[in-house]
């Protein structure tokens, strides 16, 4: 028999999770995110639930072709845009759309010759500081493409720093955005998640929402649960030892876990090389057969420690939910100091998984 560790991917609950993004942006299309193997969902298996989506965005031309082989038709965005002039055949060939992020790209795309007009995304920094070109070079770098015949229809977009903050908002680069892009006259695409669900007048032309569609919260003050999303992706597994540990005793790597009393402890066949946090202490909610209780010092290659004082009939082979409705993925890893998308694209390749 295999070990018992299995995350279940819920495609109903992805499909859930676009129509929640479609009713709070309504007037856009919506371009899913599913870069990173579907944040680790699985590729294929998310935009197969996702398929009512107007587009997808992914980070690779490998991503792109795959998905152009299963049949899917959609405009594809490579978030990166290319690296080396060698993949702009390709990327002509598949009808993908590169986003342009620096004023060389948008020079060499303008000079190639190629087999199909190539659309683009071009990206404007408005202060975040990772891609995109300064707002005083964006007319350059506009002009070049639209000299160039081999570039079809253009979107200007940016990405928000801190729209999922409480009291930052966007307000700020919004403004640098429409103030470099005044009078452009091209569709726009500057929502993320956090701007899809709380800044409606920044919606645009076309929305990118990420996270919400595997159904965790881009905000810290909020769960998926409390935006009507449905968790996509449930880790689980069961007991595969129980052991009565003494009061003064130490549980696991280091003892990091001393007991206070007499009590029952649980071992979960879960670790590290699987995807689970390592920094997620004492005191990380996990559900054992039902019923919520906390996981016990140090975090395993292959194994976690679960308090048991609260579920006495628990039992090898009782059944264990590291993440998903319970508990959700955003309190596992605030408790390990970290965020749902490093849980999901974490996921280690050795965890089999299977749609529901």
């Amino acid at each position: 028999m295999s070990r018992p560790l299995i995350a279940r991917v819920d495609g109903a609950a992805l499909a859930h999770n676009l129509a929640v993004a479609r009713r709070a942006a309504p007037h856009s299309k919506i371009l899913a995110v599913i870069k990173a193997n579907g944040y680790g969902h699985g590729l294929v298996r998310v935009a197969r639930a996702l398929r009512a989506a107007d587009g997808f965005a992914v980070l690779s031309i490998e991503e792109a072709a795959l998905l152009r082989g299963e049949g899917y038709t959609h405009p594809i965005v490579l978030l990166e845009g290319f690296f080396h002039p060698d993949e702009l055949p390709e990327i002509a060939r598949l009808r993908l759309r590169p986003v342009i992020h620096r004023q060389d790209q948008a020079e060499i795309l303008a000079r190639a010759r190629l087999e199909h007009k190539v659309d683009v995304f071009l990206k404007v920094d408005t202060g975040m500081h990772r891609l995109g070109l300064a707002p005083k070079r964006l007319p350059d770098a506009l002009a070049a493409l639209r000299a160039s015949p081999h570039v079809g229809g253009i979107t200007l977009m940016t990405h928000f720093a801190r729209a999922d903050e409480a009291g930052i908002g966007i307000d700020e680069p919004l403004a640098c955005f429409r103030e470099a892009t005044q009078g452009m006259k091209l569709p726009v695409s500057v929502a993320n998640s956090a701007t899809v669900l709380r800044h409606p007048a920044a919606h645009g032309d076309w929305v990118r929402p990420g996270i919400m569609l595997y159904g965790a919260s881009p905000f810290a003050d909020q769960s998926g649960a409390d935006l009507g999303l449905l968790p996509a992706m449930t880790l689980e597994s069961t007991l595969i030892a129980t052991r009565l540990v003494r009061k003064g005793e130490g549980v696991g790597y280091g003892a990091a876990f001393v007991a206070d009393r007499d009590m029952k402890v649980g071992v979960v066949a879960c670790g590290y090389a699987d995807g689970y946090p390592r920094h997620a202490g004492t005191g990380t909610p996990i559900v054992v057969q039902g019923q919520r209780t906390r996981t016990l010092g140090r975090v395993s290659m292959d194994m976690l420690f679960a308090d048991l004082s609260n579920v006495p009939t628990a039992h090898v082979g009782s059944p264990v939910t590291l993440w998903g409705a319970d508990p959700p993925a955003e309190q596992v890893a605030a408790a390990a100091g970290t965020i749902a998308y490093e849980l999901f694209t974490a996921l280690a390749p050795r965890v089999p998984v299977e749609e529901t």
